[in-house]
């Protein structure tokens, strides 16, 4: 979105009228229609309202608000009051279906608040906001599955400058997103690769690595039998031990960790697809995410 020029809605709305604004597309600069792609109206409508001057974008959805976990997983799930920006764009990225996380994007660049709510209630939602300095964060906010990812495995990749800055490339080129990567300790000068990518991709992600690497003798596995689930919390910046109280709580469960991804305020891991609904109710229960 390069601009926007509201001045048919403002319009509108001096007229008293309420303009109905189709979402999603736009106009290029060679005056072609174009269209803003996945969640392509929840941006537009954040646009809108910070060109507008909004005090707030409302979006409503098939859900009430934003809530601690997935409710079909954990029926204990809570319904969050309010959740920062960082927190939500770190949720939509591990799989969190709403909102669309560009739009959380541009709400936070414009710092426009979002009432994320039901469509078939007037119940209150859950408040998009910026984070409050001056007020102590939860510890843990969030617990996001998600079983929408395989891994692809590269075994006995040789290990010296280029071979990983190559491999990458040509997935990229490809248009293969690549989420998590891990990389083990070099050993006899080889090393093991693994990666997540979208189900979808899988295949043509292993197809691609193959023929990058075809004279290296490596091998390269898929595995769609995984699941990922994430902790997300702003709290998490100021309070060691999280991922330790993680880890423990899949351990005593019985759950393997194969990957591992972390950023200021959230830690993923990969686990067998079985195992994800199981990970989210124990996580969900140990950092006491049901009690109001």
């Amino acid at each position: 979105i390069l601009e926007i020029t509201p001045h048919r809605i403002r319009e509108a709305i001096g007229d008293g009228m309420v303009p109905i604004v189709a979402g999603s597309q736009g106009v290029s600069t060679d005056k072609d229609v174009t269209f803003l792609g996945r969640g392509g109206s929840d941006t537009t409508a954040v646009a809108l309202a910070h060109a507008l001057g909004a005090d707030a974008c409302e979006l409503y959805t098939d859900v009430s608000g934003v809530f601690t976990t997935d409710p079909r997983v954990v029926p204990t799930a809570r319904k969050m009051a309010s959740i920062s920006f960082d927190e939500l764009l770190e949720m939509t990225a591990v799989g969190c279906p709403k909102p669309a996380m560009r739009s959380v994007e541009v709400a936070r660049t414009y710092s426009v608040p979002l009432h994320i709510r039901s469509a078939f209630t007037w119940e209150p939602g859950t408040w998009v906001i910026e984070e409050d300095p001056t007020m102590e964060q939860a510890v843990v906010s969030a617990i996001v599955p998600d079983t929408s990812e395989s891994k692809v495995t590269v075994s006995g990749v040789p290990d010296r400058p280029g071979i990983a800055a190559g491999l990458f490339r040509a997935l990229a080129d490809a248009d293969v997103n690549v989420d998590m990567i891990v990389q083990n300790v070099s050993a006899e000068g080889v090393t093991d690769i693994s990666f997540t990518v979208p189900n979808g991709q899988a295949e043509l992600a292993a197809r691609i690595t193959a023929e990058r690497l075809p004279e290296e003798n490596c091998s390269v596995t898929t595995d769609e039998a995984i699941g990922r689930v994430s902790i997300v919390g702003a709290g998490m910046k100021s309070n060691p031990g999280v991922a330790a109280t993680m880890f423990e709580t899949l351990a005593s469960n019985g759950i393997n960790i194969e990957m591992i991804s972390t950023s200021a305020i959230r830690i993923s891991c990969v686990v067998r697809v079985d195992d994800v609904d199981g990970a989210t109710q124990a996580l969900h229960q140990a950092f006491a995410l049901g009690e109001s």
